[in-house]
């Protein structure tokens, strides 16, 4: 698959996974194999304002191939002051959210609520495509209440999209309910660009039946949460290294950001590698409310431990 200039040395893809895609995260994802990773989203009008906390989610890492930034906003002019800041320096292309369903996005007019807008939607793809020499994504749902896949892509595409993604989902159905393959489809019948399919891509089998909707990559989100692996194991490798890849996440994070807020931050990163191990509830408890690192660590080296063995 190739992308503008830049050649995917296969069809994966991290997801931009909102508090979880942190340049820990995707850096392990990219050593299994996702050819592209995503940054979490990102303000557009908090990048404007020099945001630190927005800074702060735009460090990258050398193990990552290829990176996008995702930026997201309502404003054209707005977001292609994003596209070019400095802060996106590092990164390799952009990438437009116009399919968050979270309400308080919503309600700003970003996210998906740019789908009941497609004139305004092309609006904003032409000028971040404009504003940067990198290539330029979106990724949209099915629609807002009901489908209109086909009318989304076309609009994407006039607006100079170099791809986009489809999570094969409407935002009225947020993440309830079986991913729509036929929709996906259907976005790949009348596409002149890549399309991406994204959406319930846990296992060999849920990504080979992307893959039967004939879409050019496939972006997978929550099945690589707690299993950064997965990437090799679609890729038909074997990962001996799993809980070495927890080690990395955690150096990486710890060079640089302060060990205190990373205790709170990593829970969340600890209680999924903590289910992908089959850890029994007193275990999950334990992380929940572990004081240090190195001792969710433990924890899970323990876990771990008895997954291997059994």
């Amino acid at each position: 698959m190739k992308i503008g200039g830049l050649e995917l040395e296969n069809n994966l893809m991290l997801a931009p996974l909102a508090g979880m895609s942190d340049v820990g995260f995707r850096a392990v994802c990219a050593s299994q194999g996702a050819a592209i990773t995503f940054s979490e989203m990102l303000s557009a009008q908090a990048m404007k304002h020099d945001s630190k906390k927005t800074a702060d989610m735009t460090v990258t890492n050398p193990d990552e191939k290829i990176k996008f930034a995702q930026i997201f906003g309502h404003e054209a002019q707005v977001m292609a002051q994003a596209a070019s800041s400095p802060l996106l320096a590092d990164f390799d292309g952009i990438d437009i959210n116009m399919g968050c369903p979270a309400p308080k996005v919503v309600k700003n007019g970003d996210g998906s609520a740019l789908l009941k807008n497609l004139s305004l939607a092309g609006e904003i793809i032409s000028a971040v495509k404009n504003a940067t020499k990198k290539p330029v994504s979106v990724k949209v749902r099915l629609g807002f209440q009901n489908e209109n896949i086909a009318q989304i892509v076309r609009a994407c595409q006039e607006g100079g999209a170099d791809f986009i993604t489809v999570h094969g989902r409407t935002r009225e159905q947020g993440y309830a309910g079986k991913v729509n393959l036929e929709a996906i489809a259907l976005a790949k019948s009348v596409a002149t660009v890549p399309i991406v399919g994204n959406g319930d891509v846990v296992d060999l089998q849920s990504f080979q039946n992307m893959l039967a909707t004939n879409v050019d990559g496939v972006m997978i989100g929550r099945g690589a949460l707690g299993r950064p692996w997965i990437f090799s194991e679609l890729l038909g490798r074997e990962c001996r290294n799993k809980f070495d890849l927890i080690l990395r996440h955690v150096q990486i994070l710890r060079e640089h950001y302060p060990e205190k807020w990373l205790v709170l931050y990593l829970r969340k990163h600890f209680l999924s590698y903590a289910a992908a191990f089959k850890a029994g509830g007193e275990a999950k408890r334990r992380l929940a409310i572990s004081p240090s690192i190195d001792e969710s660590l433990e924890i899970l080296k323990e876990q771990f431990n008895h997954f291997e063995i059994f």
